[in-house]
């Protein structure tokens, strides 16, 4: 896997993907940003979240449930002091489906943040991660 970081100008740069894709990175006003992109350490959460979101659509899906939405909100906590590195995160699923089956859905998140979630392992190094997760009938 390969990526490329190009710097754009002040405190913007743009992240381009080994598979073609790209995305503008800024930092804050306060850090001489112009607030045109997202941060890079939200980018680490969003790649937290799309991660967990891929196994646990697949892990349903393979099961048979008749999964119609999953949506991942995610709320991190950094140190205060640098390297301010994430030391809590919080991931609350919300599963849409036709008679979706509440053990199975717990056993999706927890194949996905015990086995699968290459970036759950990851943030667990520093971060206590913590998943709740709900069931709303389509």
């Amino acid at each position: 896997m390969k990526a490329k970081v190009t710097w754009i100008n002040g405190r913007a740069f743009l992240g381009e993907s080994g598979s073609g894709h790209a995305v503008v990175m800024d930092g804050a006003p306060e850090a001489g940003g112009r607030n045109i992109g997202v941060r890079p350490m939200e980018m680490l959460l969003l790649g937290l979240g799309g991660c967990t979101a891929f196994d646990v659509v697949m892990i349903l899906e393979k099961a048979r449930e008749k999964v119609t939405g999953c949506e991942i909100e995610l709320d991190g906590e950094r140190a205060a002091e640098d390297p301010k590195v994430f030391t809590k995160v919080k991931l609350i699923y919300t599963f849409k489906g036709h008679g979706l089956k509440p053990a199975v859905v717990e056993r999706a998140v927890k194949l996905s943040a015990e086995k699968y979630c290459s970036a759950s392992k990851m943030f667990e190094k520093t971060a206590e991660i913590a998943h709740e997760w709900k069931i709303i009938e389509a």
